[in-house]
């Protein structure tokens, strides 16, 4: 059982297959957004359907954008750093 799933998400054959699921589960994750009921919430954007989910991707790509600027600014040295 692990072989197969090791062998389907490292085979590039399968690439379009995962891209597909990839879509599939955002769109089952947005859909079951408009589904919560929100009676009690403490700020007005938690009212707006998907909200979570748009959170939560906004943050995961400046996350990864500022990682990559501090580290191509501060923390990339050069090859003869240490010579």
């Amino acid at each position: 059982m692990i072989k197969r799933i090791v062998l389907f998400f490292g085979d590039s054959q399968n690439a379009k297959t995962r891209w597909r699921l990839l879509y599939i589960t955002l769109a089952i994750i947005v859909i079951a957004d408009f589904l919560v009921h929100r009676e009690h919430v403490e700020f007005f954007w938690d009212k707006i359907p998907g909200w979570s989910a748009l959170y939560g991707f906004i943050s995961c790509v400046l996350l990864i954008f500022v990682s990559k600027f501090i580290g191509h600014i501060w923390l990339m040295k050069d090859e003869d750093y240490y010579d």
